[in-house]
């Protein structure tokens, strides 16, 4: 048996977000920032740097090793918030996207109810009306 080799199909938010953010080289950089800062390599780079510094270069309180982390610490909350933005106005999008769709879904269903209900309406006309022809429910008039 041989496997697809399609690409996995994704809700059409997704696609587009995807398609958005890869047409953007802000949002690629974004990303790549907001990755590498979220991996542990991450975490472990900076113990060992740290530690290089405060033994090896400040010799008083690290006042400038202070302040490299502080900076850091400020743009690298500032990727984390627009990480959170994206992902909301991608979550917003999914729901508006699952909203449409299940309002369509529900007129259609609403519309083969009522042509059901119709139909239904029509064949109890035609039987009662044979019926009363003398007929029977089975004999179809002439």
């Amino acid at each position: 048996m041989t496997r697809s080799t399609k690409a996995p199909r994704h809700h059409p938010a997704v696609t587009a977000h995807l398609e958005k953010r890869a047409a953007n080289i802000q949002l690629r950089v974004a990303d790549m920032i907001t990755k590498f800062a979220g991996s542990v390599l991450f975490v472990y780079i900076h113990a060992v740097g740290f530690t290089l510094w405060m033994l090896f270069v400040e010799k008083s309180p690290w006042p400038t090793l202070t302040l490299v982390v502080s900076l850091e610490a400020i743009f690298l909350s500032t990727f984390v918030m627009i990480g959170q933005n994206r992902q909301s106005e991608f979550q917003q999008s999914k729901a508006d996207h699952d909203f449409v769709q299940q309002e369509l879904e529900l007129q259609t269903n609403t519309d083969l109810t009522r042509a059901i209900h119709t139909m239904t309406q029509e064949l109890h006309r035609r039987l009662v009306q044979a019926q009363g022809q003398g007929g029977t429910a089975t004999e179809t008039p002439e």
